[in-house]
């Protein structure tokens, strides 16, 4: 294939990699030693932000990545579900233009593989799926999660891919980097420039790898998450991520010392199998970078990868009623392993990791590790919800390659930082419809070592709250008191400052208030009763 003519469109490729799932440390070039070669090779063409931020859950992260606005602007606030008028409807709005949507109207061509999630629809073809907002080709999965041997709701375009038709050697992860790989190799005949979104599901739960990825981490964690935790930070020190000053090596006090765990077997098949997952994902970004090379398309594309939320707490229920509730939800879950016996599901020590015919999830302790060295998970808003590893490489862009970025930034920030650097401009309405002014600044000068855009961040999420000012942030949980960090001295978010800066955590507190009712946010009582008030669904 031949890469574009001089005589043709300029302008750049953009292509967006998204992860799920996966926490601030858990690639090489963070501080992790699971073995991203791929992902890693980024970073030294490009620029790594060790202060990036996304809004805590897959959803709304995907929601906000791709219009440039804040969630609750957007429809998807929290998850997918339609809570009716007096909740987050759970779908992309009309209210919005996808980051598809605006570059193929200035004349690119767009294609998307992997996980949508941002539709209340997932059987029937709806207004807010990819192919009608703004994708001229997608193949992928409109669910939040799913198995990896046998994903269901899997689509090419609006055309459902049933289960029969994947080979016996199918993995989603894999499949997701050989059709990209593929749309970048069309696009390489084109005359005009390409935007690719890849959204793997890797590494979300359930636990899911290749019998060859699991054998290839075997006794890579075996001295346990406390060595592993200590080890991560001093990387990201060394590194220049992270200041020593600022960060602390503290493990949550939920989760017990590595020695005195009584079952150290069955808790490192979990993160080996997790471990897996990000290598499989670190391969097929390999095989789309590949890609880029051979269609002479990777000097002039702009790649970006980033998580859609930190590491994963969640634990999943083993319990025989929570398991066949669980069964029931045939959206995420298959009804049967491939062959043919029941799927053993939820967090158990008898149920190891790893097969198709499990779902399992990695847990709390493995989670802390991933968001060395940040405190809480997914769902919150403190760092180790929100911190985001975001590398941007583009060399033919005038980047600072290999360098680091402090400046703090978030998901709103992405699109005027594309839209810059391809020449193009916000759609100012959508089927004669208004749009907001997008909510981000560009950060395109900052990666070629410019200043930063001093601007104030802001985070909403099932009742938790922050704002970011400068190195000043205020955070709290639903229903807990506001608590005052100050970033450089304390990223780890151990020391509370409130009760010394009353008026400087009242004029933050009624700053982040007037940002919420601009954007839309919800009260959470009120998101929870119209939750309550919803028909029941069929089982």
């Amino acid at each position: 294939m031949s890469p574009r003519g001089d005589d043709v469109d300029p302008r750049p490729n953009i292509l967006l990699i998204l992860a799920d799932d996966m926490g601030y440390s858990d690639i090489g070039c963070y501080g992790g030693e699971i073995g991203t070669p791929a992902i890693d090779s980024l970073a030294q063409t490009g620029v790594r932000l060790a202060e990036f931020y996304n809004t805590a859950r897959c959803c709304p992260s995907r929601a906000s990545l791709l219009t440039g606005l804040h969630p609750h602007q957007t429809g998807v606030a929290e998850l997918v579900d339609d809570d009716g008028p007096g909740g987050y409807r759970g779908s992309l709005n009309e209210r919005c233009a996808t980051l598809a949507e605006t570059l193929r109207e200035a004349g690119y061509a767009t294609h998307m593989t992997g996980k949508w999630h941002v539709s209340n629809e997932r059987e029937q073809v709806g207004d807010a799926w990819p192919t009608r907002r703004g994708f001229d080709t997608f193949w992928g999965t409109l669910a939040g999660a799913g198995s990896y041997f046998q994903p269901t709701t899997l689509h090419d375009g609006e055309t459902p891919i049933a289960l029969e038709e994947l080979g016996e050697d199918f993995y989603y992860t894999d499949a997701i980097g050989e059709h990209a790989a593929s749309s970048i190799r069309d696009a390489g005949d084109q005359e005009r420039p390409f935007f690719g979104y890849v959204a793997f599901t890797a590494p979300h739960w359930p636990l899911h790898a290749p019998p060859e990825d699991l054998e290839a981490v075997r006794g890579r964690f075996d001295e346990g998450w406390d060595a592993l935790r200590t080890r991560r930070r001093r990387r990201q020190i060394d590194a220049g991520l992270l200041a020593e000053a600022g960060t602390e090596d503290v493990r949550d006090p939920e989760v017990p010392a590595w020695e005195d765990e009584p079952q150290k077997a069955w808790q490192l098949e979990r993160m080996e199998a997790y471990a897996a997952q990000i290598r499989a994902m670190d391969r097929a970004v390999g095989r789309i970078l590949d890609a880029l090379e051979e269609t002479a398309q990777r000097e002039s594309t702009i790649v970006l990868f980033l998580s859609d939320n930190g590491g994963c707490a969640e634990e999943l229920d083993a319990s025989p009623e929570a398991a066949a509730r669980f069964r029931r939800n045939h959206l995420i879950i298959p009804p049967c392993a491939p062959d043919g016996s029941e799927m053993q599901v939820g967090n158990d020590p008898a149920i190891r990791p790893g097969g198709a015919h499990t779902y399992t999830s990695y847990g709390q302790a493995w989670a802390n590790l991933s968001n060395t060295p940040f405190r809480m998970y997914k769902r919150w808003t403190h760092e180790g919800g929100i911190a985001t590893p975001l590398i941007v490489s583009w060399p033919a862009g005038e980047l600072a390659a290999g360098s680091i970025s402090h400046a703090p930034h978030q998901l709103t920030d992405v699109a005027p930082t594309l839209y810059e650097a391809a020449g193009v401009a916000p759609l100012a309405e959508r089927s004669g419809v208004e749009l907001p002014p997008l909510e981000g600044v560009s950060f395109l000068d900052l990666l070629r070592g410019g200043e930063p855009v001093p601007h104030e961040l802001f985070w909403e999420h099932i009742g938790n709250q922050a704002i970011r000012d400068g190195h000043w942030k205020l955070v709290r949980e639903h229903g807990g008191a506001w608590q005052l960090h100050d970033l450089r001295t304390d990223r780890s978010e151990q020391v509370d400052l409130a009760g010394s800066h009353p008026e400087r955590t009242a004029s933050m507190a009624a700053r982040w208030q007037r940002w919420a009712d601009r954007v839309g946010v919800l009260p959470r009582e009120q998101v929870l009763a119209a939750r309550a008030s919803r028909p029941p669904q069929p089982a």
